[in-house]
């Protein structure tokens, strides 16, 4: 093999392996490729809901609790219009709300908050039945986000991104959930990792 041909060559395995590499990241340049902890935990209806349960699934997760006063709100309302255009988009995606005051929140509770915004229940699940030192530790195990609740505070502090969770449970990329939510960005996404 001449120089010229060995160059080459090389050339083709760093560009093969590079290919290999990108769609290992199911076409998302800079996948964050964060694994998520196994859980087991209550929806709004009382009913178990795991990350068993959501592979081989897309889904789309945040955390939230129903007494904010602040970033909870426009969350939701920027949550339940991702549901709609992914749905007119014809994308079968599900959605997770991670109860960030779970000792307050109960099934319940998700559901009257849930019942404020024009949002379906079909494919959404509010969760809840942990312990806050569960979910202060989920949140930064799996989401790299915080979650604390002040003692003697009725507010919490916690992230404000929403998660494109791939079908192998696997945290691909965040957004802006408060303001300037970049939807058009997340229905392609969505669409790369189908």
């Amino acid at each position: 093999m001449n120089k010229s041909t060995r160059s080459l060559f090389i050339l083709f395995i760093v560009l093969t392996f590079s290919l290999l590499s990108a769609c290992g990241t199911n076409g998302i340049k800079g996948a964050l490729n964060y694994e998520i902890d196994d859980f087991s935990y209550q929806n709004q209806d009382g009913k178990t809901v795991s990350l068993n349960d959501l592979k081989g699934e897309i889904w789309i997760a945040d955390f939230i609790f129903t007494s904010c006063d602040t970033v909870c709100p426009p969350m939701t309302a920027h949550m339940t219009e991702l549901q709609k255009q992914l749905k007119e988009e014809g994308l079968d995606v599900r959605f997770v709300s991670f109860s960030v005051d779970p000792e307050v929140d109960s099934p319940d509770k998700l559901k009257e908050f849930a019942g404020k915004y024009p949002l379906s229940l079909e494919n959404w699940d509010f969760l809840t039945g942990y312990s806050q030192e569960d979910i202060d530790q989920f949140a930064k195990n799996s989401f790299k986000t915080i979650v604390q609740k002040p003692e003697g505070q009725d507010q919490v502090i916690h992230g404000t991104l929403f998660y494109l969770i791939d079908q192998n449970g696997k945290v691909m990329k965040d957004y802006n959930g408060v303001e300037n939510t970049p939807y058009d960005e997340i229905i392609e996404d969505v669409k790369k990792i189908q």
